[in-house]
């Protein structure tokens, strides 16, 4: 009896594996958290959701979003937030845990990782999300005009943004969609020159007023491949208290917004649909 028990939890606690539209995706569990579990898809770390604490965001990206959310309304405040990407949805679970009565649209274009995702981590049956297994531009298109508080972007195809997803054309789109005083978040992958995050940040400047960026100072000084997290809003940021929130995490970044991220911008040029290119490919030290 001891032995069959101890092999049904060894059994519990082995990674779950499923080839879905973007690769294999397996989900692998916390040896330090008991319902713990990280998705990959074809071994690169996509996302990280704990069933028992979902306002815990492993990701360092993922935490500076979490930031964004918490600083979008007053503590509490339902808010109405659309995703594009999914992966194992951690951020809408965070909304969810943490301004409960929020409602949220997710926007996933791979239905079998969804469907495999809901399996394995099913969302909390009080949660108001819905999901939408469709490209994440053609998602956004479906939303009425000035219905999100929050639109936040975490699209990657093969570890790199599509292209179609990087342009004025599709920030307008996504302007539409926000509130007056809504804001857009978006997480972006580059390493030197940082030729893509400079021009998305020059896209962004072209569609929104108000600009912010956050990242770990090692990737916006170009010394290795990285996340940054851009926000932007027809309204003023909460640069300061951001500023705060973020040089309190556990790997400290820095926020770059006016001149300052104008100067770092350096120049470039927005991009617009016919120029857009995808994200560049990480390097594979990344994963490893």
């Amino acid at each position: 009896m001891a032995r069959n028990k101890q092999r049904d939890r060894a059994a519990a606690t082995a990674p779950v594996t499923e080839t879905v539209d973007g690769g294999l995706a397996e989900l692998v569990p916390d040896r330090e958290r008991p319902r713990g579990w990280t998705l990959l898809i074809d071994g690169a770390p996509q996302s990280y959701v704990d069933l028992d604490d979902p306002a815990h965001l492993s990701f360092e990206y993922q935490r500076r979003l979490g930031h964004v959310v918490d600083l979008a309304a007053p503590p509490n405040r339902p808010i109405q937030v659309v995703h594009l990407g999914g992966g194992a949805c951690t951020l809408a679970r965070y909304v969810a845990a943490t301004r409960p009565r929020s409602t949220q649209q997710v926007v996933e274009i791979d239905g079998p990782l969804v469907q495999f995702v809901r399996r394995e981590l099913p969302f909390d049956g009080a949660a108001r999300i819905r999901v939408r297994s469709v490209d994440a531009r053609v998602g956004l298109a479906k939303v009425q005009d000035g219905w999100a508080d929050l639109v936040i972007a975490d699209v990657f195809g093969g570890a790199r943004t599509p292209a179609h997803l990087t342009s004025t054309g599709f920030l307008a789109e996504v302007r539409r969609v926000l509130r007056p005083d809504g804001r857009y978040a978006a997480n972006l992958a580059d390493g030197p020159p940082l030729t893509h995050l400079r021009g998305q940040i020059a896209t962004a400047a072209a569609v929104f007023p108000e600009l912010a960026l956050v990242a770990d100072p090692t990737v916006l000084r170009g010394r290795r491949f990285g996340n940054a997290v851009l926000l932007a809003s027809d309204r003023e940021l909460p640069v300061a208290e951001l500023t705060r929130r973020v040089a309190t995490d556990p790997h400290p970044g820095r926020v770059e917004h006016g001149r300052a991220l104008a100067d770092f911008a350096g120049g470039a040029a927005p991009v617009t649909d016919a120029s857009a290119k995808p994200s560049p490919a990480p390097p594979a030290s990344v994963f490893r």
